[in-house]
């Protein structure tokens, strides 16, 4: 900690704990030591590596057991458990979101557990004890819940599945489920719509799913499910993309890139190229809809690109690829994941028992 806190890294730090201050204009504690261990074992610095790497490069006298355990750092488990058993120095822990069990330790004493009770639910961050096997500490801070509030952090640890699948997808097994939910789903919507690939106005696209999962739940009365984010609800038109790798996507203004594509001599163009010159930029849309246009088009793609980047010898067959890895380096870092999120027994069992 005080080598991730020294003066070298305050740049880097100091904006990081700003966006915690809380509404007062102080920090929470709780909030504001997460933070840290997040950026201690985490966050990237401008040459990739973490603060973790910087402190095992420099700490030349470290064993090699030492630098094991702090390198394994650098993939921390974020969950929201239930306390399998207690005893007096670990617990026993299921994560509700990857399925797995975890025996736990703390370096605070065994006062840190005395208000965990078997049955209750915490939320933390565990880091492996490597070269221990299957030993984990707790890092940052722990927040402990009674066995009452399972609705409550069954309905957390949903949003949480849905919105953070890298948490659910560290057991293998769930990213052989997701892949075969995935598949399953993606088949019954090209079945549905005719095609895996759908351009409509922001109306349309909710009105659309909305039909879609509720034929998919065989319950014509369920009230609506979907609604765009608020982004795409501005937009002229909707691209929906159930791809076989990415799963399901949504793209602001898809048809008018696909009218680019279509004609490269558009009139009035520029709104179009700006456009492209969007989704080549933005790291929240991958590679994809590029290459489904240029798929579909191509007839006209290397003067879409030959115009967009003023290069006349640019071809898509040769220098597609290479711009797209130029562009989004991150996506072709990244390994690939199933688009649909898949929960475990006892989470399903926490959902199923919630009031209504």
């Amino acid at each position: 900690m005080a080598f991730g806190e020294s003066r070298p890294f305050e740049r880097f730090l100091d904006p990081l704990l700003s966006e915690a201050l809380g509404v007062e204009g102080v920090w929470d504690e709780g909030t504001a030591t997460n933070v840290i261990d997040h950026f201690l074992l985490q966050y990237r610095l401008p040459d990739g590596k973490t603060v973790a790497d910087r402190f095992v490069a420099r700490r030349t006298a470290l064993t090699d057991t030492d630098r094991r355990m702090i390198l394994a750092w650098r993939d921390p488990v974020e969950g929201l458990f239930e306390v399998r058993s207690k005893h007096d120095d670990s617990l026993l822990l299921l994560n509700l979101l990857d399925d797995l069990e975890y025996r736990a330790y703390t370096n605070a004493g065994r006062t840190a557990l005395r208000a965990v009770r078997k049955g209750g639910f915490l939320s933390a961050r565990l880091v492996a004890l490597a070269p221990v096997p299957d030993v984990w500490l707790f890092s940052g801070t722990m927040s402990s819940y009674p066995r009452t509030a399972a609705p409550e952090i069954g309905a957390a640890a949903l949003d949480l599945a849905t919105s953070r699948p890298d948490l659910v997808f560290r057991n293998p097994r769930k990213v052989e489920q997701g892949w075969h939910s995935m598949r399953e789903d993606r088949a019954a919507f090209a079945e549905f719509f005719g095609s895996d690939e759908l351009i409509l106005t922001p109306e349309e696209a909710e009105d659309s799913l909305n039909a879609y999962y509720r034929h998919r739940q065989h319950d014509a009365a369920n009230p609506s499910l979907f609604t765009l984010a608020p982004e795409l609800a501005q937009a002229g038109t909707v691209g929906v993309i159930y791809d076989q790798v990415e799963g399901l996507n949504f793209y602001a203004d898809y048809g008018s890139l696909r009218d680019l594509f279509a004609n490269p001599g558009l009139p009035g163009r520029k709104h179009h190229q700006d456009l492209l010159r969007t989704y080549l930029r933005e790291e929240s849309i991958t590679p994809l809809p590029v290459r489904r246009l240029a798929a579909a088009h191509p007839e006209t793609v290397d003067t879409v690109f030959q115009k967009l980047l003023r290069q006349p010898d640019f071809t898509w067959s040769e220098h597609g690829d290479a711009l797209l890895r130029r562009r989004k380096p991150w996506y072709v870092e990244s390994e690939q994941r199933p688009g649909v999120s898949v929960i475990g027994d006892r989470l399903s069992e926490l959902l199923r028992s919630r009031p209504l």
